[in-house]
């Protein structure tokens, strides 16, 4: 049986994501629904109980070894996790009932800055887990998690992000706004700073597109 690339997404209503702590200077998490088995998603796919439960396990192990997994903004269609998109650390993962429940913080890399930026705007995120697996009738065996990821809701997934990045790239002061952001994750004043002048960019970016 052909193992393939599995990407399952699920939107902040279906998460049930909680936005824990805010402002300069705080931690930023997200807790909620990240995978849930034994119901048909909208692939149509069923991940069985048994299947969710070992990755979760083997998360734990990953957590534990490395202080966390590190996902991105937007998920590629790959398996690889890419260090110039991370965005996020999963710190948390357990089982309630046949969901897997997971915490993670955003830091202060340029995705993750604008993962911040977006949430505190009041923007919905929802997660997109991935892995590889088989599938035979539409039942998921041999699942192998690898992350899982931020997804921008309820456009296009991935179409925010990837348009601010690029457009942040593609402007005269961009790679130096990136750059900025490694200098200032630990001054909460310059991070507040930043943010305030993120929000100014993000805002002008909208009105350059209507």
């Amino acid at each position: 049986m052909k193992t393939e690339l599995l990407i399952e997404q699920l939107n902040p209503t279906e998460s049930n994501l909680i936005v824990e702590g805010a402002g300069a200077g705080k931690d930023l998490f997200l807790s909620g629904i990240y995978m849930q088995s034994e119901v048909e998603n909208r692939n149509g796919r069923r991940y069985p109980l048994a299947e969710i439960t070992e990755a979760v396990a083997n998360a734990n192990i990953r957590i534990k070894e490395s202080n966390g997994i590190f996902g991105e903004l937007d998920h590629p269609q790959s398996l690889n996790i890419n260090l110039d998109r991370i965005s996020h650390v999963i710190t948390e993962m357990k089982m309630v009932g046949n969901d897997a429940i997971g915490k993670a913080k955003i830091i202060p890399t340029p995705m993750g800055q604008i993962a911040r930026t977006l949430i505190e705007s009041g923007a919905k995120v929802g997660v997109s887990s991935r892995g590889a697996g088989q599938v035979n009738e539409s039942v998921v065996s041999g699942f192998s998690f690898v992350t899982v990821d931020l997804v921008a809701q309820p456009s296009a997934p991935g179409a925010v992000p990837d348009s601010i990045y690029e457009s942040l790239m593609n402007n005269s002061h961009g790679k130096e706004a990136v750059s900025l952001t490694e200098q200032v994750r630990h001054d909460p004043k310059a991070q507040a700073f930043l943010q305030k002048e993120i929000l100014k960019f993000l805002s002008d970016l909208n009105w350059k597109k209507r």
